[in-house]
């Protein structure tokens, strides 16, 4: 049986009356005559009475009816309540970030969002590097603010937000943390640390090759897993990293020094979510990231995010947005401790 053929029979055992059934149906009553007469040829057996007075049920009919109804019931409710999960923007959506700026961005975007949607809360969460594309994975959150590359066919990354210059950190008493700015083909005159090893391949070429443009081996130095750890180790000597132009602003250290790279491509970050767990609230927060990197656009360059003609982002002064002040203090009282990093927007 099709579904609108059980919702007619369904309808018409409720309300005994072939107009009344198909005005609440919209549909003809010869619609409903066809249909019920239908079944009635499938099943072998008459299901209503009819006179020109009233319309029954038969036994037959009465036993279909209380057979279907609960079922029918229970499905109607599945299919709203798919319908509700996959296109109503309300409940909780859990976005994670890592590093102080991205979570600035991640707060101003959530603001945004919530005053569109109040029924929506946002939570955000903090993330390492080495935690975060698994935690969306599993569903712990809904979406996730990273630097591009991202090549994972379960996971989709949207429209580029952010565009911000790369940035060589040195320790500052490298004989680079003089010089106005170094090229790509510098990375061989010293050793570069490695990211963590539980990220993809690709992230990591793409952060650094194996070879300069010019042909030279860069050599690696120790591996990192997590950015105090990099800074600590480039601070020491122990290699030079390239970074995005936003860590000279939220993490100066005395120890590290941040040389522009002149011929490096800028570092790109784009939300990221399941493909098969795309809903409404996710497209709408990542609207409400494209409308506010748009507006705050073309503005003096920190953490460079808004978006230009091509559809990519344009430089813009980061401490523009939000409340300002200590971005690290603003992050500290939004993301508990590494105990509990989930901080509710709303209560």
């Amino acid at each position: 049986m099709e579904r609108r053929d059980i919702e007619i029979f369904l309808t018409l055992a409720t309300e005994l009356h072939f107009g009344r059934t198909a005005e609440r149906l919209h549909v003809t009553t010869a619609r409903v005559s066809q249909t019920i007469s239908k079944l009635e040829q499938r099943f072998g057996a008459l299901l209503f009475e009819r006179t020109s007075r009233r319309v029954m049920l038969t036994p037959v009919g009465r036993q279909l009816y209380d057979d279907l109804k609960p079922a029918f019931d229970q499905i109607e409710r599945g299919i709203e309540r798919a319908t509700e999960a996959g296109r109503a923007i309300r409940g909780v959506l859990r976005v994670g970030f890592f590093r102080a700026a991205a979570g600035r961005f991640v707060l101003d975007v959530a603001s945004l969002f919530e005053a569109r949607h109040p029924d929506c809360a946002v939570e955000i969460r903090e993330n390492q590097l080495n935690d975060a594309l698994g935690l969306v994975r599993s569903g712990d959150i809904d979406l996730l603010l990273l630097m591009l590359p991202l090549e994972e066919p379960d996971l989709v990354s949207g429209p580029v937000l952010i565009r911000e210059k790369r940035m060589l950190a040195v320790s500052s008493r490298h004989p680079f943390a003089r010089r106005e700015a170094v090229t790509l083909n510098d990375l061989a005159r010293d050793k570069v640390l490695r990211s963590p090893d539980t990220l993809p391949e690709y992230l990591h070429r793409s952060h650094v090759p194996d070879m300069t443009p010019d042909g030279q081996t860069i050599t690696r130095g120790p591996t990192f897993a997590t950015i105090q750890e990099m800074l600590s180790l480039i601070g020491a000597g122990r290699g030079m990293y390239p970074q995005p132009a936003h860590m000279a602003h939220f993490y100066a250290r005395p120890d590290v020094a941040y040389v522009p790279i002149r011929d490096g491509a800028p570092f790109e970050w784009a939300f990221t979510w399941r493909r098969s767990g795309e809903t409404q609230r996710i497209r709408a927060f990542n609207q409400a990231g494209l409308d506010l990197a748009a507006s705050t656009a073309r503005q003096d360059p920190v953490f460079g995010f808004g978006s230009d003609a091509e559809g990519v982002a344009s430089p813009v002064e980061l401490s523009g947005i939000g409340g300002g002040g200590d971005e690290e203090e603003l992050v500290a009282t939004r993301v508990r401790g590494s105990g509990d990093r989930v901080a509710k927007r709303r209560g």
